[in-house]
């Protein structure tokens, strides 16, 4: 494959999505193919059916590889589900040596450290993200690289989640013939999309509703500050309809998307839909107030975890503030008058993400809607992995020429350390290997 183009593979609990992307002269992301399938084999976010979730993954990219007139190797995968949790650890390093300055080393031996952490059995760290440090109790310190001091802190947030869910998206990605080339966590991946940097900084909460779960992502002043996934979705919407009008599955997802409101107070009493019996039994009426009290009490629910989660993060302390709200996405983010039943429930500024701020202008409409946010965002994620790739093979390079050319040493660039989400992406690649 070229090397400026990436492909992300959503593998949601409804839709599975395949979408390749590459810059263009602008910097700005073209999609040159988009393929969706229905999700069979994935419950909340986990993978529970692995030769239905192959078969998804493997119509998904089929289709995008027919419009984008190209064949797919490698993908980046995006995990969310409901084993993922997110906790707050502070730990430090003593230096060896105060005299010289603090550099990558020291930051690398205080994440290895974090990684040391005990977790339950059966879980592991997915994203270790520094907030700030402190040197020798100097607080508030964004980059502490080139500062001098003998005690490096740090407070993390730490990502974790279970290593037997991660290995098998692995193995269906590889079972579906494709390459896994990253793993990202989907929260991250939601707010690349449908983030600005400004509304980063002023503190936001991106919630992403999915089919199966409900994530959110916190940043302020830039840094991603608390994640969580709520095993909630748009799914449990449509079951309490099934179940609430005696209908079929298939009847109360069109009812949701065509006619469901999360505010009752609209609808008059008298507007009524007639949903055709099964097999030459009678047609069901439902009225639409009836439908959106359903749609309330469920997606007050959603909410509400969602503000318990926000205000455990610590918004209500003037220094936590998030300036700029709510931003909505997914694909629960298209149900009318959402932003509205948010901003009441939660009093905090709402609006609805689009995942159009790193997008070409001329971009499909389809591909600009809330439920490709993640997909978007996958694509981003892969691309900026690439450029990384890219700088460390030139680093290699040069430094092979200059041991050709024996000159004097010059001071050696500086390598971008690996994510951890890179050596975790390696460590399940070399499970899988290891497991044929």
């Amino acid at each position: 494959m070229e090397h400026n183009l990436a492909v992300g593979l959503d593998i949601g609990t409804t839709k599975i999505v395949a979408m390749i992307g590459r810059k263009n002269e602008y910097g700005k992301l073209e999609i040159l193919g988009v393929g969706k399938s229905k999700s069979l084999g994935v419950h909340r976010g986990v993978v529970n059916n692995i030769t239905q979730t192959i078969q998804s993954i493997q119509q998904a990219v089929q289709e995008a590889e027919v419009a984008a007139e190209m064949k797919i190797a490698d993908v980046t995968v995006g995990i969310a589900g409901q084993h993922i949790r997110s906790l707050q650890h502070s730990d430090y390093i003593t230096r060896p040596n105060s005299e010289t300055v603090i550099d990558d080393d020291d930051i690398d031996r205080l994440i290895n450290q974090v990684h040391k952490l005990v977790m339950l059995p059966g879980e592991e760290i997915i994203h270790v993200l520094p907030q700030e440090y402190k040197v020798d109790g100097q607080a508030e310190i964004k980059e502490p690289i080139g500062m001098y001091g003998g005690r490096l802190e740090a407070n993390f947030h730490v990502v974790v989640g279970q290593v037997s869910s991660i290995r098998n998206i692995g193995r269906c990605v590889k079972s579906a013939g494709l390459n896994l080339e990253g793993i990202t966590l989907e929260p991250l991946a939601s707010a690349n999309a449908v983030l600005s940097q400004e509304e980063k900084e002023a503190g936001v909460a991106l919630i992403d509703i999915g089919g199966g779960t409900t994530d959110l992502a916190i940043f302020r002043d830039g840094i991603i500050r608390h994640t969580a996934v709520i095993p909630f979705g748009g799914n449990v919407i449509t079951e309490d309809i099934k179940e609430g009008c005696s209908i079929i599955e298939k009847q109360a997802e069109l009812l949701k998307i065509k006619f469901g409101s999360a505010w009752p107070g609209e609808n008059k009493d008298n507007e009524i839909v007639s949903i055709p019996g099964l097999r030459g039994r009678e047609p069901k009426e439902i009225t639409l107030k009836n439908l959106s009290k359903i749609i309330h009490a469920r997606v007050v629910e959603i909410v509400e975890q969602v503000y318990a989660e926000i205000k455990n993060y610590g918004h209500e302390e003037q220094k936590k503030k998030l300036i700029a709200g709510i931003v909505l996405t997914g694909g629960g983010a298209q149900l009318k008058h959402l932003k509205q039943l948010v901003e009441y429930i939660t009093g905090m500024d709402t609006r609805i993400g689009y995942p159009n701020e790193h997008l070409a202008g001329d971009s499909d409409d389809d591909v600009t809607s809330p439920l490709f946010a993640t997909a978007v965002g996958l694509v981003l994620d892969g691309l900026k992995r690439q450029e990384r790739k890219k700088v460390e093979e030139e680093v290699v390079a040069q430094e092979e020429e200059e041991e050709a050319n024996e000159e004097e040493v010059k001071e050696e660039p500086r390598k971008a350390p690996k994510s951890f989400l890179d050596k975790l992406t390696e460590r399940v690649k070399d499970f899988l290997d290891n497991a044929e």
